[in-house]
């Protein structure tokens, strides 16, 4: 049998089974190497090699800042966002759609902002006399904006396996992400209108400059990263160092809501964040030096072409193969499996790397979201103590908004090229 089909079979038995992704890996590609006669030494070769790059030293970087502004500082963008937001109806809705694209311009995950954003504003909404359901849906869809808008750690995984630049990326993503959040926004604000949704209290003028007052390290921290990155005045691991440094000095010194013990438990956190991701990034590499030297990109592509041979069609069928992976699999396998699968195929049909590494994210970013995986839904029925169906059900404008996004990616390249092409 085909190396690179043993290393797909067995990474899916073992990943339902219930084994931890990297162990699946591992061992799939180990018993797919002995069985081809790969040397077993160029597991460790090929996983060194994978992790041994600069560009990935962002990945800590950009968790450890994103787990010390979760510490307190999150409080600071909701009640910003809250500013311009509180007197419209369905109000507290609005400011979880702008307050977890906020985070998300420091986090870079979506179970990261669900859990910090959500985890305030979901109990917050019930409390008001907000539908449970609706509730759950709004603050787990609006978690897709966590990775879309950068930085994004699927995006860095993707990088390193196609070698496209990180910056290009997180340009790319930038203007489907302002237009998603644009979408959702409208959407609560409809929805908040149609069911006559409170309003938050009037404050004065006065006031909302407090807040803003108060509230402007934490809203200079996207700045700043975006500004780095999309001005190129440094590289995207440079930008991460700032701003992890930043998040500490304001979590430290200025707020105050991180003391040097709890420092200590947070880079401890990380270390066992950070630890998961760079093995699988590691092991990806040698799983994808299997499925390469086996040919089966080559087989794949020639199967699919002889089916069909129109672009619009493999790019349907490509997403469609996403978007049910993404209802089984956790995001960042999903990209380590099919990418290396995928790239011979992509580029035979002249679909820009770029493009195609949007497109796969943002179909991983909607597997978040829906069932039975859905691991951002699931951190929300659990902070709202609800049921993954009734959720979900209240998720569909949501879900539906994403589809159109994704289409546009699909199907519109100047909607992700057009950004990174005028800067550059």
């Amino acid at each position: 049998m085909n190396a690179g089909i043993i290393v797909f079979v067995l990474l899916l038995v073992l990943a339902f089974l219930g084994l931890p992704i990297y162990l699946s890996i591992g061992i799939a590609t180990m018993a797919a190497m002995l069985q081809a006669g790969f040397p077993i030494e160029a597991v460790a070769q090929k996983t060194f090699l994978g992790m041994n790059s600069a560009s990935l030293l962002c990945i800590p970087l950009f968790i450890l800042a994103g787990n010390i502004m979760a510490q307190g500082i999150t409080q600071k963008l909701i009640s910003a966002a809250n500013v311009p937001l509180g007197r419209v109806r369905g109000s507290l809705a609005s400011v979880t759609v702008l307050s977890s694209a906020l985070f998300g311009a420091i986090s870079g995950s979506a179970v990261a902002t669900v859990a910090a954003v959500g985890g305030m504003t979901v109990p917050a909404m019930v409390e008001e006399g907000y539908d449970r359901d609706y509730s759950v849906a709004c603050a787990s869809c609006s978690s897709l904006l966590g990775p879309m808008i950068p930085p994004s750690i699927s995006l860095v995984v993707y990088a390193s396996l196609t070698e496209c630049s990180i910056q290009q990326l997180f340009m790319a993503t930038a203007v489907p992400a302002v237009f998603c959040t644009a979408c959702f926004l409208a959407y609560t604000l409809y929805y908040g209108y149609k069911m006559k949704l409170s309003k938050q209290p009037k404050t004065s003028f006065r006031q909302k400059l407090l807040i803003l007052k108060d509230s402007i390290w934490a809203l200079f921290m996207p700045i700043i990263v975006l500004g780095l990155i999309f001005k190129g005045i440094c590289t995207v691991s440079e930008a991460a160092a700032i701003s992890a440094l930043y998040a500490a000095i304001v979590g430290l010194f200025i707020y105050r809501t991180v003391s040097f013990k709890r420092l200590l438990d947070i880079l401890y956190e990380t270390t066992i964040s950070v630890a998961a991701i760079m093995i699988l990034v590691g092991l990806s590499k040698a799983s994808a030096y299997v499925v390469i030297s086996s040919q089966l990109p080559q087989l794949f592509m020639k199967a699919m072409t002889s089916i069909v041979s129109s672009k619009f069609v493999i790019l349907l069928m490509i997403n469609v193969i996403f978007l049910v992976l993404g209802c089984l699999m956790e995001g960042n396998c999903i990209i380590v499996m099919m990418v290396p699968l995928m790239l011979n195929l992509v580029n035979s049909f002249g679909i820009d790397l770029v493009q195609f590494g949007i497109l796969t994210c943002i179909n991983i970013y909607i597997g978040c979201i829906t069932p039975p995986v859905g691991v951002s839904l699931l951190v929300g029925t659990k902070l709202g103590k609800t049921s993954m169906g009734g959720a979900f059900k209240a998720s569909l404008p949501f879900f539906l908004i994403s589809l159109v996004i994704l289409l546009l990616v699909s199907y519109v390249p100047s909607f992700t090229l057009w950004l990174p092409n005028a800067l550059s």
